[in-house]
């Protein structure tokens, strides 16, 4: 997206070198994704949006979308991948090839909505995996869990009407998208967070609150939107989480995997901008995947 963009190639690098000095690159099935077919963008896109993205891919140099969301002659391939990437791992998750799948993709896709691209993302991945696991494989029940800093307003947009999804989304208020304070929607949960909190504030509200609705929904599909963005060292964000912070969490909605949806979780990489943290947390999300 350009030179400086936080949204950079080294984002995915940052992850897999940490991945490989851990040793835990060893125990892992890496799998390259192929390009999302169109008709799974259709479940979520209309197709008027898919076609704008598909002609504004330039063959050269950089076109905005908007003052934060670039693409250059790479990125509609990027983002066909990702979107192909969820695919595959519910595919994995279902046919029981994997217990659980890490989608280390980039751009993110949280913020594109029904008919919008912004906030670096053009089309919403994790929204993709939902609706094919839905029409695919006709579960009746999925939750989201969003840990991104951002409010995913893109999944929320598109889910906001369909009850089979249980949308749960921890952020920071206010700050962009400037979204998800007003949902009246009971499978819409939204958690602001005040700039500065720490991890023991979110997991106080994850036990007190979010954590017995996702249980008691029972969901037969957990999908994660994986932000890193809420570490305490990342750029773009004021809260204070650490590896830990995340490692709880994912060991939290396991418990709920393995009581109700046979221990099947995808997650999906969205934000995280500072590097080392990135790689550090993401590894650690990762390896309490694998230890479940």
């Amino acid at each position: 997206m350009g030179e400086h963009h936080p949204e950079s190639p080294y984002r995915l690098a940052a992850i897999n070198d940490r991945l490989i000095a851990s040793g835990l690159m060893n125990f892992l099935m890496p799998h390259e994704a192929l390009q999302v077919d169109r008709k799974h963008l259709q479940r979520v896109h209309s197709k008027e949006y898919i076609e704008s993205i598909f002609d504004a891919s330039p063959q050269l140099g950089l076109h905005h979308i908007d003052d934060d969301t670039v693409m250059n002659q790479h990125s509609l391939e990027a983002t066909l991948r990702g979107a192909g990437a969820g695919v595959m791992a519910i595919d994995l998750v279902m046919k029981q090839k994997a217990n659980n799948a890490f989608c280390a993709i980039r751009p993110p896709g949280h913020h594109a909505e029904h008919h919008r691209a912004m906030g670096f993302c053009f089309f919403n991945n994790i929204a993709v995996a939902a609706a094919y696991a839905l029409d695919e494989y006709k579960l009746e029940r999925i939750a989201i869990v969003d840990f991104d800093v951002h409010h995913g307003n893109g999944t929320e947009d598109i889910f906001k009407a369909d009850e089979r999804v249980l949308y749960c989304s921890t952020f920071q208020h206010p700050f962009y998208p400037y979204s998800g304070i007003e949902s009246h929607n009971e499978h819409i949960l939204n958690y602001p967070l005040p700039a500065g909190s720490d991890g023991q504030f979110m997991q106080a509200i994850m036990i007190e609150r979010a954590l017995p609705i996702i249980d008691e929904f029972a969901p037969q599909l957990i999908l994660i939107s994986a932000g890193f963005d809420a570490h305490k060292d990342d750029p773009l964000a004021h809260l204070r989480w650490v590896e830990s912070d995340y490692v709880w969490l994912t060991q939290r909605l396991q418990q709920i995997a393995a009581k109700h949806s046979q221990g099947r979780i995808v997650s999906m990489l969205e934000g995280g901008y500072d590097l080392d943290a990135l790689g550090r947390s993401a590894t650690a999300h990762i390896r309490a995947l694998f230890e479940a």
